[in-house]
Order: C-alpha cells, then sequence, then structure tokens
C-alpha cells in the first residue's frame, strides 16, 4: 500500500499535471484502489509506479479506470425502479419535454434501464436521457450497448421486479456470447464527459439519478455535488442516490425534501 505521504503525492501530480482532481475522495477508498492497482500491475513500490507514470503516456488513463468505480447493472435495486415508474415519472411526465442526467453512469446499464422504463410508458420521444461520466472507455461502452450474454439472466430478473411485464429479450439481439440493445433506445441518449468534482451545471433537469457514486466522495465533496445538482434542477425536479447514500446529514440537506426516503430519492424544496 501507499503511504499518506505518497497518495497525497499522488493525488497533487493527478491535479497539477493531469486536471484530474481525487483531492476529496475517500483516502479509504483511494487507497483500496491503488493496493488493488500496484498487484494487476505487478508494481513494487511508488518510486517505480511514478516512473511507468511519466514515461508511459497511456498509463495514465489505465490508472484513472482502475480507481473510479465502475460496478453497475441494468435494474439495479428493482423497487428503486417500480418507485420510479409508480410516483416519480407519472409527475414529470406532465412536462412537454422531459430531461433527465445520469451523473457518474459508468457503462450505462442504468442509462438503459431508464430508456425501457420510459418507451413501456411512451414518453421515451419526448425525453433527452443526457449520460456523463468522467472516464470516457466507460462511455465507449454505453454508445455501443453491448453487455454480455452471461448477465442478460440478472437483468431480466431485475426487470421483472421494477414491474416490467413484456418479454425483456424484445429488447435485445443476441450473437454469440455478446447482447446488444435496440439502436432505439439509444437514440435519446446524449453521451459526454463530466467530471463532478470540477465541472459545472449544463442543463435543467427534471431527474437526476447519482447511484453509488457519493460513497466514494467526502463529506466536502458530497456537498459540493448535491449543490450542483440543485442548481441543474428545475423548480421541483428530483434527486435520486444509491441505497447507501443520504443527504440527510449533508450541509445541503435544506436544498430538498425527502421524497421516498426508503428508496433514496428527493426533491428540490424551492
Amino acid at each position: 500500500m501507499l503511504n499518506d505521504n505518497e497518495l497525497d503525492r499522488f493525488i497533487n501530480d493527478l491535479w497539477e499535471m493531469h486536471g484530474y482532481d481525487f483531492t476529496d475522495y475517500s483516502k479509504a477508498s483511494l487507497q483500496r484502489r491503488m493496493s488493488r492497482l500496484f498487484l494487476i500491475d505487478k508494481i513494487n513500490d511508488f518510486p517505480e509506479f511514478s516512473s511507468r507514470l511519466l514515461n508511459n503516456p497511456g498509463y495514465l488513463q489505465h490508472v484513472v479506470e482502475e480507481i473510479t468505480v465502475n460496478v453497475t447493472e441494468m435494474f439495479r435495486d428493482p423497487l428503486f425502479y417500480k418507485a420510479l415508474r409508480e410516483t416519480v415519472i407519472p409527475i414529470i411526465a406532465t412536462h412537454p419535454f422531459i430531461r433527465i442526467w445520469h451523473a457518474g453512469c459508468s457503462t450505462g446499464e442504468e442509462v438503459y434501464s431508464m430508456a425501457i422504463i420510459l418507451k413501456e410508458m411512451n414518453l421515451l420521444h419526448k425525453t433527452l436521457l443526457y449520460a456523463t461520466d468522467l472516464n470516457p472507455n466507460v462511455l465507449d461502452v454505453l454508445k455501443k450497448g453491448i453487455f454480455p450474454l452471461g448477465h442478460i439472466k440478472l437483468f431480466a430478473e431485475n426487470y421483472i421486479a421494477s414491474g416490467g411485464e413484456k418479454d425483456f429479450s424484445c429488447y435485445y439481439t443476441a450473437k454469440y456470447d455478446l447482447a446488444k440493445f435496440d439502436q432505439q433506445l439509444r437514440e435519446r441518449v446524449v453521451v459526454s464527459t463530466h467530471n463532478l468534482v470540477s465541472d459545472s451545471s449544463f442543463n435543467e433537469f427534471q431527474l437526476i439519478l447519482c447511484r453509488n457514486v457519493l460513497i466514494y466522495f467526502e463529506s466536502k465533496l458530497q456537498d459540493r455535488v448535491f449543490r450542483l445538482f440543485e442548481q441543474s434542477l428545475d423548480s421541483s425536479g428530483f434527486l435520486a442516490l444509491g441505497a447507501k447514500e443520504t443527504l440527510r446529514y449533508s450541509n445541503s440537506s435544506g436544498l430538498f425534501k425527502v421524497f421516498n426516503l426508503k428508496e433514496r430519492i428527493w426533491r428540490k424544496s424551492r
């Protein structure tokens, strides 16, 4: 493992030399991810790591991919999606045009989940789904809409548990060991890199989803992101977080009111 001074040097170098700001990320999480990186890449110590980072231009992107967590699945936490389907989306459906932001979307399984729900509710045609992440490589996976066929059984089970009533296979085409999701679902998705740490608001949304991202941020950075989301929502917009995330003890809690605490859904206060 890196010692504290080495980790601080690494974080500082990432910011000053490459523009990636991990200053307020959870130090414990970064330590775990860096230990895993050293093990995978057979790196013995920090000087060896620094040398590789300095002399191999392509290595930086690999490091960023390893220290940003990209674990997701379609209809993850099915009861959350059931709550969206039954209580949140019928409210935002009253808007003439709907904008939804998936912040920190990773490879996009949850973006496709939302597109499926909107299609079934006959709302996809009047919706734009903005999918953003710090890591451009995971966004390439989203754009292709191709996922391992071995994951489909879990995705289908989640879909049914979330209130889906169709045959899940109608949304993808299987070939060999891959499943390619329908282009029609992708057509309403706008994909872009966006850094929650340093980038600003870029639109006004009726719903923002940022699930299982903030658990890796220190409280100072969480507050910064909550303020960004508040600025990015319309006057009565919704914010959805992950199952282990909350606004309850945040300095920004006054910006939102609880809509469904069990499923981690808040609504803008003003």
